[in-house]
């Protein structure tokens, strides 16, 4: 799958060489950084269930808590199949910057019906791009920098020795949820809340 991603992209997105935007490290997060409560999710923006949770739920989980200030939110890549779709999707939300990280996700998320409609990730990849302010020859520099490749794929593997096998996936104060639903969510971390610190 490692060197699968890689040549997949340079297939998807062939085009000449040119300067990438700086490519962000570190966890994506939403919301308090000093909350009491921390909500993880590895989600992949090829998978159909983390899109339902992204366009139907997560509008009401971030308004409850995230906006409030009562939860950090944490978003981890992780890639399911088609892998190229996920990879190429979360690299260029990365390329897009921290500030334009969770736009470029959401407008991935809520086309994901289109990408698998068409069969055709580039002119949605690209459309959504240019609204996070990139350039088709960014995109393609992004895509096919190894480098980016390389750090999602030690992402993802973060994920798997954490025991994620499937997503949507969350851990609420690192305790795994069982379900996806708001109703879930809520049962967690009102668990968490009452914990002892």
């Amino acid at each position: 799958m490692r060197h699968a991603l890689l040549s997949l992209a340079l297939l998807f997105l062939a085009g000449a060489a040119h300067a990438a935007p700086a490519y962000a490290v570190g966890d994506r997060a939403l919301g308090n950084p000093k909350a009491r409560i921390v909500v993880d999710e590895y989600a992949s923006l090829s998978c159909t269930h983390c899109a339902h949770f992204n366009n139907e739920v997560f509008p009401a989980f971030k308004a409850k808590y995230i906006d409030t200030g009562k939860v950090r939110y944490v978003l981890h890549e992780f890639l399911t199949e088609p892998v190229n779709v996920a990879a190429i999707g979360f690299i260029t939300a990365r390329c897009a910057g921290p500030d334009k990280y969770f736009q470029v996700v959401d407008s991935l998320f809520r086309r994901q019906a289109e990408i698998f409609e068409t069969r055709d990730l580039r002119p949605v990849l690209l459309d959504v791009a240019r609204t996070a302010g990139l350039t088709e020859a960014q995109v393609n520099a992004c895509v096919t920098d190894p480098a980016n490749g390389e750090a999602l794929e030690a992402r993802v593997k973060a994920g798997e020795a954490r025991g994620v096998n499937s997503t949507p996936f969350f851990f609420v104060n690192g305790v795994k949820v069982d379900g996806v639903t708001l109703a879930d969510l809520d049962k967690a971390i009102a668990a968490a809340g009452n914990a002892k610190r």
